[in-house]
């Protein structure tokens, strides 16, 4: 593997980590992080606020994640081979008759008899 790959791969994880705690420490009715920090009403001291950070750090981390997978698969990947433009030599291919027999191409050419 080459290092780039290994770079974006250790960055994509670290993110999914992250994505991962922050969605653990939400609640959808309104405890979780922010319940533990403000109580339950989202009135006192900020508790919204923390919400919408929450939220925030949520989406960022889901567009960072696939951010980061789209260049390592644009940046790491191999390209094509190239196809040759000239076309390839053929060889004519040898005869194929067995040893021994009595076929015209086998058959040694008679000498010119002399006058």
């Amino acid at each position: 593997m080459s290092t780039i790959f290994t770079l974006f791969m250790v960055l994509i994880m670290i993110a999914s980590m992250l994505l991962i705690i922050m969605v653990m420490a939400q609640n959808p009715k309104g405890g979780g992080l922010s319940g533990t920090f403000g109580g339950t009403s989202s009135a006192q001291f900020g508790v919204q606020r923390t919400n919408d950070f929450m939220e925030k750090a949520t989406w960022t981390l889901g567009a960072i994640i696939v951010v980061l997978i789209l260049l390592s698969v644009i940046l790491t990947a191999k390209p094509t081979t190239s196809f040759q433009q000239t076309p390839a030599k053929r060889e004519a291919p040898a005869p194929q008759t067995a040893p021994g027999t009595n076929s015209s191409a086998t058959m040694p050419v008679p000498a010119p008899a002399g006058k």
